[in-house]
């Protein structure tokens, strides 16, 4: 518990700060526009790198969420998290649903007319056509993998229908260009056919499908302004009206303190995500400031599972028994205290325990986590305490008072179920099976060197998740393991991608939130996309994990439909495996503390109206704008 005492100073010095500071410069971004025209947003991305870049397609250090997918780009369906403006379901590009023959090797997409591209152009299906074409033809773009081992052909029989033929059944085929945070981007075909290397084509400046078009931004990165069209109604967007703000500002507000002052002077109107302390601060401090719950925990729960992530490329995190034994040597309720002072809801299978997820997958395998055995080489075990949910209630419970719930089922569904019970001695056991040795209160790995690993974090930007990483650095050290922070501000994600990393604090897990298939992250774990070291590695497996019982999991789901219930009991059967195999350490879902200044703005979507999910840098944020209306 020293650890956790430790972080109460932030929140004073926290506190300090709001008083001392005088309003500041409003994010450095241009000051001829009118603020009650301008919504102002955080990028979570922080200060661009290559600030320039606009081709989604390619990865190269460039932004994603500076407005990019969210109001510039568009595809075809979305599936929103929450309950969606007109369903959880949107046709967007698309005129209907995706339909398939009989066997999921053919899809066919009816598209919308009346679709333009802000320059004049209008959006046909040899836009969609020369997308798919494009990657596959240029092998390391963002989406080339996927879409190489997927499709056989494409063709457009004419200007609105697109026609998929698929190199093995794949009901699940359409999953690629639909948005949940983000997806396949449809691309100009007429803009990239005159590109003699699309995958070192900056696309600056960028033309637009979506209702808002690049205006300014800052070449070091720091923000990016874009006004609505002239021609909205020429967007998917304009079904649902038009947008409220006339221009729209991602910035990089800079550390959590700072974007909580810059909310308290008017100067954010939308935090993607602050500490705790932060949050708790802005809430007594701010009339103005909402978050998704009026009170605790706060938070908007995302269908977003973060975990340690092991690269499994590395010879270290090969074996199972090893990454068993660093599980095991975690204190969850430590860590869930320290990201978030408690307003965690932790999970043990690598499932978010978010929307209606624990009713499908948590509650029905808890019996199943009671009966699970490991084998640490000396004697079975069971690792599962289904009581720790309710052990991080009653801790919080003396200074929370009638916050907390007592209602088992509410503890459970604020707080989580059960997860691994801290067992050094079974870690010891696991280590040893694995022909580790521990001299002198160090452990030694099998070819005789100190065992010493990084856990990459993302510093400020993602303070939950580093102070998450934090505690667990600091619980295996004590075990005995040479285990160090490694902060990525701003370069997690190109790092990532590149396997450059030991463990890291992340996700490899996404669900759709608004359906319970899983296709959204675990058709993307086959070992079919599996780059070799030091390649690129595509969404989503940053574990780089496979195994031969996974890839039948995933190939028998592309064989029944979207709305089967046997891709549910598919399902758990990849939680079972996930839990004997252990590739990533699931941690609990990621409450993002997203605050929203309703100075200059209201409409935006809480718990009482989830239209939409109210953080930024999602792709379904777009849905947002169109509710949001000035302040009286």
């Amino acid at each position: 518990m020293r650890c956790i005492r430790a972080l109460l100073p932030i929140a004073c010095a926290l506190g300090s700060l709001l008083v001392a500071l005088a309003p500041s410069h409003a994010q450095g971004i241009p000051q001829n526009i009118s603020r009650k025209d301008l919504l102002i947003l955080e990028n979570p991305e922080g200060t661009v790198k290559n600030a320039g870049w606009f081709n989604i397609w390619a990865i190269n250090a460039g932004s994603q969420s500076n407005g990019l997918q969210q109001v510039a780009l568009d595809t075809l369906w979305y599936i929103d998290p929450e309950s969606g403006l007109d369903g959880v379901w949107d046709n967007s590009l698309a005129a209907e649903k995706p339909q398939y023959n009989a066997d999921f090797t053919e899809m066919t997409v009816k598209l919308r007319s009346g679709i333009f591209w802000s320059d004049g152009v209008e959006f046909t299906a040899d836009d969609v056509v020369s997308t798919v074409a494009t990657q596959i033809k240029n092998p390391g773009m963002r989406f080339s993998a996927v879409l190489a081992s997927n499709v056989a052909s494409v063709d457009a029989p004419d200007a609105h229908t697109v026609v998929f033929k698929l190199k093995k059944p794949n009901s699940r085929f359409h999953a690629n260009f639909t948005v949940r945070w983000g997806a396949v981007w449809i691309l100009p075909k007429h803009v990239f056919d005159k590109v003699e290397d699309p995958a070192k084509f900056d696309f600056n400046k960028p033309i637009s499908l979506g209702p808002y078009l690049l205006q300014s931004y800052d070449p070091d990165g720091k923000w990016y302004i874009w006004h609505l069209r002239d021609d909205w109604q020429r967007t998917t967007l304009a079904r649902f009206g038009r947008p409220g703000p006339k221009y729209l500002a991602y910035v990089d507000p800079g550390p959590p303190e700072k974007r909580v002052i810059s909310q308290l002077n008017h100067e954010l109107d939308v935090i993607h995500d602050i500490a705790p302390e932060g949050m708790f601060a802005l809430a007594k401090q701010s009339k103005a400031t909402r978050a998704w719950f009026k009170g605790f925990p706060y938070g908007h729960p995302d269908p977003t599972l973060p975990a340690v992530i092991f690269n499994t490329q590395n010879e270290t995190f090969k074996n199972p028994d090893v990454r068993w034994a660093l599980a095991l040597l975690i204190d969850i309720k430590a860590v869930a205290m320290a990201a978030y002072r408690g307003a965690a809801t932790i999970s043990a299978i690598g499932v978010p325990p978010t929307g209606t997820h624990p009713a499908t997958y948590h509650g029905p395998m808890e019996e199943w986590l009671k009966a699970f055995e490991i084998d640490t080489g000396k004697r079975k075990i069971k690792p599962y305490d289904p009581t720790i949910g309710k052990q991080i209630a009653d801790m919080l419970r003396s200074s929370m008072g009638e916050q907390i719930p007592s209602d088992p089922a509410e503890i459970a569904k604020a707080f989580g179920r059960g997860w691994w019970k801290t067992d050094p001695q079974a870690a010891q056991e696991l280590l040893e099976k694995a022909g580790f040795t521990k001299r002198g209160g160090t452990w030694i790995t099998p070819d005789g060197k100190p065992f010493g690993l990084r856990v990459m974090v993302e510093g400020d930007l993602r303070p939950v998740m580093t102070r998450a990483g934090t505690m667990i650095v600091q619980l295996w050290k004590q075990a005995g393991i040479d285990a160090k922070i490694d902060v990525a501000q701003g370069t997690l994600p190109t790092r990532r991608a590149a396997g450059d990393f030991d463990t890291f604090i992340g996700w490899s897990v996404e669900t759709w939130g608004g359906h319970q298939d899983l296709s959204y992250f675990l058709d993307s774990w086959h070992s079919q996309f599996i780059a070799e070291p030091g390649k690129p590695q595509p969404l989503r497996n940053w574990q780089r994990w496979s195994n031969p019982a996974l890839d039948k999991i995933i190939e028998e789901i592309r064989t029944v439909g979207f709305d089967d219930p046997k891709s549910i009991e598919l399902g758990k059967e990849y939680v079972k495996l996930a839990v004997k195999e252990m590739p990533t350490i699931p941690l609990m879902a990621y409450n993002v503390f997203t605050a929203m200044d309703q100075t200059y703005w209201t409409g935006f979507p809480t718990s009482e109206n989830p239209y939409t999910n109210p953080v930024p840098n999602w792709g379904n944020s777009r849905y947002m704008f169109v509710r949001l209306k000035p302040a009286s």
